[in-house]
């Protein structure tokens, strides 16, 4: 059966014409299709049953399923394994921060093209794309599984497996509606789209002009090592990207951030530190750090307090504002996955 959220509604509305049925049964539907805790056609009590029965022979209003949870709701993180209908598996994860704020890191591709060396997700490659119906059916998931709990989806990083611009449409397409007052009503600055840094794909976010916010995933200040632990790099170079970013910045007014991963002994030393400062001086951008969440498959490790501290104090001294990420998932092994991997088997 087809996925009821891959169809546009006025897809829909032609179906419910051919039923018999008014249009604005399809807005109704739409409406249900976007509430809490409604899984099923029964649950939409004010469309009549014989239109309710048909809908459920034609359509599913859910097509994953959970085939591994790590983590519960008083965890700072809860990640998820969600089997497609093609048994293919894709994870999700719930961040809850002590403001009382819930966010979803969602994937947009089934593993990962992009193979950085200290990541879990590109270890096996990537399967395809994820259609914009499994997108938001991922936001879907996270809402009713906070709605269970009184509690409400407010955030979003598309920060999981995969590289969003590689699907650069279907993800949008689901962030339309993610956004919209007849969806899920999430404002649009309250959704980070984290890319490993492909000009043309920002560029192509820079045209579009969405309010979304624009995470840069840098992790190293130089070609030689940013190659080193993230091929991608390979015939792009770090100046392509930051001029990408300027681009950005010049043409939607919204600041840059930049994620930088902190990998013992990588890139963690104090003239790493002093290098990306230079990088990144004079240009209106934050800096996320990020101690390394470690992966068992990799030899890569988390540096010490000391000197996460220490790289953070020589870009503040140089002027960059950064962001100090304290590691949500450790406990879980919420790293990127992580949890597909160990589950591949099974």
């Amino acid at each position: 059966m087809k996925s009821l959220l891959s169809v546009p509604l006025s897809e829909l509305e032609s179906r419910l014409a051919l039923l018999g049925q008014p249009r604005f049964r399809a807005k109704q539907i739409q409406k249900w299709l976007f509430t809490p805790g409604v899984t099923q056609f029964e649950q939409m009590t004010n469309l009549p049953k014989p239109l309710r029965e048909a809908l459920s022979q034609e359509f599913t209003l859910r097509t994953m399923h959970v085939a591994a949870i790590l983590g519960t709701e008083t965890d700072p993180a809860e990640k998820f394994l969600l089997e497609l209908e093609d048994g293919n598996r894709i994870e999700a994860v719930i961040l809850h921060n002590e403001q009382g704020q819930h966010s979803l890191c969602a994937s947009t591709q089934i593993g990962c093209a992009m193979r950085c060396a200290f990541c879990a997700s590109g270890l096996d490659g990537v399967v395809r794309n994820l259609t914009s119906g499994e997108i938001l059916e991922q936001f879907l998931f996270a809402a009713d599984v906070l709605a269970s709990r009184g509690q409400r989806l407010s955030h979003a990083v598309i920060m999981g497996m995969g590289e969003p611009t590689a699907n650069l449409d279907a993800l949008l397409d689901a962030l339309s509606t993610v956004t919209s007052e007849n969806g899920l009503g999430i404002g649009a600055r309250k959704i980070t789209i984290s890319t490993v840094g492909i000009p043309a794909g920002i560029q192509r976010l820079a045209e579009l002009d969405h309010p979304y916010h624009l995470a840069i995933s840098l992790h190293a200040p130089n070609d030689e090592l940013r190659t080193r632990i993230m091929p991608s790099n390979c015939g792009t170079g770090v100046s392509a990207i930051l001029r990408a970013a300027d681009n950005y910045f010049e043409k939607t007014g919204r600041r840059v951030t930049y994620e930088y991963i902190l990998l013992s002994g990588i890139n963690d030393a104090p003239e790493n530190a002093k290098e990306l400062a230079g990088r990144l001086r004079g240009r209106n951008a934050l800096v996320n750090l990020i101690p390394y969440n470690p992966v068992d498959e990799l030899p890569f490790r988390t540096p010490s307090r000391e000197k996460v501290q220490q790289f953070a104090q020589i870009l503040e001294s140089y002027g960059i504002q950064i962001a100090l990420r304290h590691r949500k998932g450790e406990k879980i092994n919420a790293a990127c996955g992580q949890l597909r991997r160990s589950r591949k088997d099974s």
